[in-house]
């Protein structure tokens, strides 16, 4: 029967094993990382997107800088 489940499983593919009942997409990894992924976005200010200003198209001191 292994041999059967190989062919078929090459064939027409392998059931994947990434969604919950729900069909959500369901990531296993461990909690420590999850909670090491949410507290980088927290306290480094590199990663907070609040700390962002964005770019400043056409003025400012830098831009004349550059040119």
């Amino acid at each position: 029967m292994g041999l059967l489940k190989a062919v078929g499983d090459f064939l027409f593919g392998r059931n994947p094993d990434i969604y919950d009942d729900n069909g959500q997409v369901v990531h296993k990894h461990p909690k420590k990382k999850w909670d090491a992924w949410q507290n980088k976005f927290k306290t480094d200010s590199q990663y907070n997107w609040r700390n962002h200003t964005g770019t400043l198209a056409g003025g400012g001191k830098q831009n004349q800088e550059r040119r």
